[in-house]
């Protein structure tokens, strides 16, 4: 049966409901995907005509004047290789934390769940604020280190909530029941059981801990005075507070003293601005794209109460 005779089978009020249904949704995916797309035609376009606001559907007059400068940036891609470094170790590292945490509160005989369960919780909705967390991290040594990149933030308790409930309602109490009675071990029902039927849950952990993990600024902000040791996020930060390039491609602190110079690079900036976008936020769409069927499996898990 063609789509044409299953849609006149509906009673019109239903037809005009799909119809409303079908224009409204074009209309909001055009909304989310239009400035995207203009990002990313800004970004291989002539600078002048971003600056004139040709730049609506296509791109006008071809040029990659844009990524030259900001892959010329020599700090660019020394803070790229740290993002991804920070992310990877962090990731792993929240993961067995998060996992582990969740499998010993999952637990429906574990001692002291409720309290140790509320302590968890009190930390999503208070902290000691961001004076007394800097100290604390200066007194322990983590400050101007990598590890700081990698430890702050560690551990999401949204996460971890998202996990037990996982563990929960996926893998029945009696599986470990009949474990037991082989005598195995907690260690050994975990690693050998718990996380092999886990891999659903260690996808979308590993999504939600990369993201935010990758787009973290505020912490090389804070924390990172080394430059060399800042990750990407801080440094397009200040790229784009700045907005000033010189002709070779480097981005300056200060103004020129020639106007010719800093027209020039003002003129670069104006198109270098959306390549710094599409730099950024290239790994973390290409992981969407990839990983979105997680998502869905993800906000289902933690819909659930456990």
């Amino acid at each position: 049966m063609s789509a044409k005779k299953k849609f006149s089978r509906y009673s019109k009020s239903n037809q005009a409901f799909y119809i409303f249904n079908t224009i409204f949704w074009i209309i909001v995916m055009f909304l989310i995907l239009y400035p995207l797309y203009l990002v990313i035609i800004a970004s291989v376009s002539n600078p002048d005509a971003i600056v004139a606001g040709k730049v609506i559907w296509h791109p006008v007059g071809f040029s990659m004047v844009g990524y030259e400068s900001v892959f010329k940036y020599r700090e660019m891609l020394r803070s790229y290789g740290n993002s991804i470094i920070y992310t990877l170790v962090s990731v792993t590292i929240s993961i067995v934390i998060t996992l582990a945490a969740a499998y010993t509160l999952s637990r429906p005989k574990f001692i002291g769940k409720g309290l140790i369960n509320l302590f968890f919780v009190f930390t999503m909705f208070f902290n000691g604020g961001l004076i007394p967390t800097f100290l604390v991290m200066k007194d322990i040594g983590l400050y101007n280190t990598p590890a700081i990149m990698i430890l702050m933030g560690c551990v999401s308790v949204w996460n971890l909530m998202v996990a037990r409930t996982y563990i929960q309602t996926n893998i029945p109490h009696e599986l470990y029941e009949a474990a037991m009675l082989d005598g195995t071990t907690h260690f050994q029902y975990f690693f050998k059981i718990v996380l092999p039927l886990s891999k659903t849950i260690i996808a979308v952990l590993a999504v939600y801990y990369g993201v935010s993990k990758w787009n973290d600024y505020f912490t090389g902000l804070v924390y990172i005075k080394d430059r060399n040791l800042l990750p990407l996020q801080t440094v397009l930060r200040e790229i784009l507070a700045t907005l000033q390039v010189d002709k070779s491609g480097d981005y300056m602190q200060t103004m020129s003293d020639n106007a010719a110079d800093m027209a020039e690079a003002m003129r670069i900036a104006n198109v270098a601005k959306y390549c710094i976008i599409v730099v950024a936020t290239g790994p973390v769409v290409i992981l969407y794209g990839f990983m979105q069927k997680y998502f869905e499996k993800g906000v289902m898990i933690g819909s659930l109460k456990g």
